[in-house]
């Protein structure tokens, strides 16, 4: 009997050394530099296993023991951890070093620019052309719904990922941006105060004449007077459906359109684009001027006035230098 004891105490004692030794041989085996050699983008997909994940580290090169990377991902605790996306693994990575990235996920960063002023279809035009991503958009988002800046993503993310974060950011800014709005402005809503950002967004991408513009704007809605922008006309002639390519004729002008600032009084129904933060900002914060009147300058901006006697004076150096 005594000598049983003694032989399962040996086997326990064994077992716990052969353990301790394997452990400590794949412990070594991760912090090795790794076979890769070169840097090598890899995309994982989300719901893999990490028996999955670990053989299709083996197969492009990155592990060339993944026995070793499932051994030791699974005695962290990190199986549930491992994150999908898009790696870049740099030439030798370790696999400790490949497991920190899957759990940090430290993805390749790539991201998409949406330029201020573009219409919904533009942008979503612009997101289905974008190969790295995911699915198609065929609903056009409601005019003024989308903020344009900058936005990160991962090889395989949805498009409907890109609108949705562009429709949160947008209402997350023009909501702070209420909350500081000034005082006695003649908007009755948020959506009325993104309708005119849009106006001004296509009247200038000059930042510091944001403000101007603005009002502008909130000087002739005041009183009464006809906003007469010129993009609003375009939007009109177009229907919304796209760029007009001519430039605008006295015609056009006079074109009944709800969408035509030149034939209604105050805004039209809805945005005309998709304005960015800082034309948001402008309309909800105007300068404290008496311009009624701006055009342009010739030199990329604009001349503004008070009176419509001066304002005749700008266009007619305006039209001297456009000839």
């Amino acid at each position: 009997m005594r000598k049983k004891i003694i032989f399962i105490g040996v086997f326990i004692i064994a077992m716990i050394l052969g353990l301790a030794l394997f452990l400590f041989y794949v412990q070594h085996m991760v912090l090795l530099d790794g076979p890769l050699e070169k840097n090598t983008h890899i995309v994982i997909k989300k719901g893999a296993s990490v028996k999955s994940i670990a053989n299709i580290l083996n197969d492009n090169g990155v592990i060339d023991k993944p026995f070793v990377f499932t051994i030791w991902t699974r005695f962290l605790g990190m199986n549930s951890l491992l994150k999908a996306g898009e790696y870049e693994f740099p030439k030798a990575i370790s696999q400790g070093h490949v497991i920190a990235m899957l759990v940090n996920h430290d993805v390749v960063n790539r991201f998409i620019t949406i330029a201020e002023g573009l219409s919904s279809r533009q942008i979503i035009t612009l997101i289905n052309s974008e190969k790295l991503l995911d699915g198609v958009i065929d609903k056009i988002p409601e005019e003024g719904s989308l903020l344009p800046e900058t936005f990160h993503f991962s090889k395989g993310d949805k498009r409907s990922k890109i609108i949705l974060a562009m429709q949160n950011a947008q209402d997350n800014i023009l909501q702070k941006l209420w909350s500081k709005r000034a005082k006695n402005l003649p908007f009755k809503s948020k959506f009325e105060a993104l309708i005119l950002a849009s106006i001004v967004e296509k009247e200038t991408g000059i930042n510091a004449e944001r403000t101007k513009i603005a009002g502008v704007f909130i000087n002739r809605l005041n009183i009464g007077m006809r906003l007469q922008s010129d993009p609003t006309v375009a939007f009109a002639v177009m229907n919304g459906k796209g760029k007009l390519t001519r430039p605008l004729r006295r015609a056009d002008l006079k074109l009944e359109h709800p969408y035509n600032t030149y034939f209604i009084k105050g805004l039209p129904p809805t945005p005309i684009a998709n304005p960015g933060a800082a034309a948001i900002k402008a309309v909800l914060n105007p300068d404290d001027t008496k311009a009624l009147y701006f055009v342009a300058d010739g030199s990329g901006g604009h001349a503004f006035a008070n009176s419509l006697t001066q304002h005749n004076r700008n266009v007619a150096k305006w039209r001297k230098i456009n000839k």
